[in-house]
């Protein structure tokens, strides 16, 4: 087999694997992404030099990718993009380990099980970080994947693996035998274009479009404050709450049912015990009483305090007193006299807490915009009913929208209507909150929901069920819209069961795994026998 520079190999996965991702028109790219890694490992004979190249693919997928993270902290954005690549390579390793004792079927069988599994995993332990799901890649182009109402983004990595390998096996046989396995292209013609027409029927038939029509209307603000030298700076409150009360009036009419503002709306810290008589959330009440038939979602930075017996996990001690607290993240949905709150409970690692298992690097722990200890959690999925019930709310605050089957549990639970708020000005006028947009058109497909986007700097927009965009707001600009949004309340095959396809991957890679091994033991009994 014609052997390559594997430097020249490594770095190739790597930058299509970025030239790939959204917001880059090069989508196709993905399906040949692993392919110069695929011809890597069949070349090396080191675990070792495979681990390395492994891990420079990964670590220039990573950085090309999101490097746009190391704006809200240098040293701790670094640490995520080394950690999370290092993360990656776990199925790589696994895959060679795999493949140079049971062979190639089974090896790249392997491969697929246990990226899928890795994935699935990256989904919902405490160091999660899925933003480059496999996926996710189809964001900017959900014409393509309709089908993910059924399976989820799981179903996209599958489709994106079984092409790599199944494309690199007819050039390895192309090189090798100095011919084209007609059986083979066929094969891969057919695994392309088959979810294609699938999502061209889906959209057809189900007649997606009809969803336009309703009667509440909601209005979305994008204040457009700047997080960093802005948005928390003391005396400067009152004006944004004014604001964005100003804003919203401007659009408010008979038909309005709700009004969205963004992530940490309400610039300062509210006890959410005293939520009615705080003093900085007077004119939001005050709004809200001119306005009776109008409900209200806002991001907020809540907390409360308890007694020792009373705490969570997540409470710090109040110095000088006997009280304890717990800081929030907070989406609270207000009316007239009541409000409702939901505590954000995807933290982003890093940022807004620190995994248990990491919990002896509390002293290096540096979040910004918020507390120095970290957020508290919450664990169920709290639907946040308006006024009238004229929609049920899955409020996704920030990143929570990037988690497929944690926003699914909502639908379950009731929600017609998928809210996002967010901050992403963080990061600055980068892919980040390009990417961050696109990724909610696939909850949208997944729980064929409209989805309501109000984000402090960009991109603000509502997102049709079938993952269109409509009316975005562009970065660093003063914006409010409005439109009539229905709320749907029939549920997916994915929103009633899951993500099956990752499920049995974990199944089946379990399975893999122990058998390898009981082979190995047995083998190794064999040849001490024969001695």
């Amino acid at each position: 087999m014609k052997k390559f520079n594997p430097l020249l190999l490594s770095l190739l996965s790597g930058l299509l694997l970025f030239a790939a991702w959204p917001v880059s028109p090069l989508t196709f790219l993905i399906f040949i992404a692993f392919v110069p890694l695929l011809w890597l490992e069949q070349q090396i004979t080191s675990r070792k030099k495979f681990f390395g190249w492994t891990y420079l693919t990964l670590v220039v997928w990573n950085i090309a990718t999101t490097w746009w993270v190391l704006n809200s902290t240098l040293i701790g954005g670094a640490a995520a993009i080394l950690a999370n690549s290092l993360l990656m390579c776990v199925p790589w390793l696994l895959f060679y380990n795999i493949k140079k004792k049971r062979g190639d079927k089974i090896g790249y069988t392997a491969l697929i099980l246990f990226w899928m599994t890795f994935e699935y995993i990256h989904l919902n332990w405490e160091l999660s970080w899925p933003w480059l799901t496999l996926g996710n890649v189809f964001a900017s182009h959900p014409n393509w994947v309709q089908w993910y109402e059924y399976t989820g983004t799981s179903g996209g990595s599958l489709w994106i693996l079984l092409v790599n390998v199944l494309l690199f096996l007819l050039l390895r046989e192309k090189v090798q035998q100095s011919r084209w396995n007609t059986r083979q292209i066929t094969l891969i013609g057919i695994l392309l274009i088959i979810p294609l027409m699938i999502s061209w029927w889906t959209t057809t038939n189900k007649g997606l479009s009809e969803f336009r029509n309703a009667d509440p209307n909601i209005i979305l603000v994008q204040p457009n404050v700047d997080p960093w030298d802005e948005k928390f700076v003391a005396g400067k409150e009152q004006a944004q709450l004014q604001k964005l009360i100003r804003l919203s009036e401007s659009q408010i009419d008979s038909n309005t049912a709700l009004v969205v503002w963004p992530e940490t709306a309400v610039p300062v810290a509210i006890n959410e015990d005293e939520m009615k008589s705080n003093y900085f959330m007077a004119p939001v009440w005050d709004f809200l009483k001119r306005h009776p038939s109008v409900n209200l979602l806002t991001g907020i930075e809540g907390f409360r305090f308890y007694d020792e017996k009373d705490k969570s996990p997540y409470s710090s001690k109040v110095p000088e007193s006997n009280k304890y607290a717990d800081s929030y993240n907070s989406a609270v949905l207000l009316d007239s006299s009541h409000f409702q709150v939901y505590h954000k409970s995807k933290l982003v690692p890093g940022v807004e807490t620190l995994p248990s298992f990491l919990k002896f690097m509390s002293p290096l722990f540096d979040k910004f915009g918020g507390t120095t200890g970290g957020y508290a959690r919450q664990s169920e999925r709290t639907v946040l009913q308006t006024y009238n019930s004229s929609y049920h709310v899955a409020p996704a605050v920030c990143y929570e929208s990037i988690y497929g089957e944690f926003m699914s549990a909502y639908v379950r639970n009731g929600a017609d209507l998928i809210v996002v708020i967010t901050n992403d000005g963080w990061w600055g006028n980068t892919a980040g909150y390009r990417q961050h947009e696109n990724y909610a058109r696939l909850r949208a497909i997944e729980t064929r929901r409209w989805v309501a986007r109000s984000a402090n700097t960009g991109i603000t927009c509502f997102i049709d069920p079938s993952g269109e965009v409509i009316n975005p707001q562009p970065w660093d600009k003063t914006a409010v819209i409005k439109m009539d949004i229905p709320a749907i309340r029939s549920l997916t095959f994915y929103v009633k069961y899951g993500d099956i396809l990752s499920r049995l991957a974990i199944a089946a890679a379990i399975l893999l795994l122990v058998w390898s091994l009981i082979t190995t033991l047995l083998s190794r009994q064999k040849r001490k026998q024969r001695v």
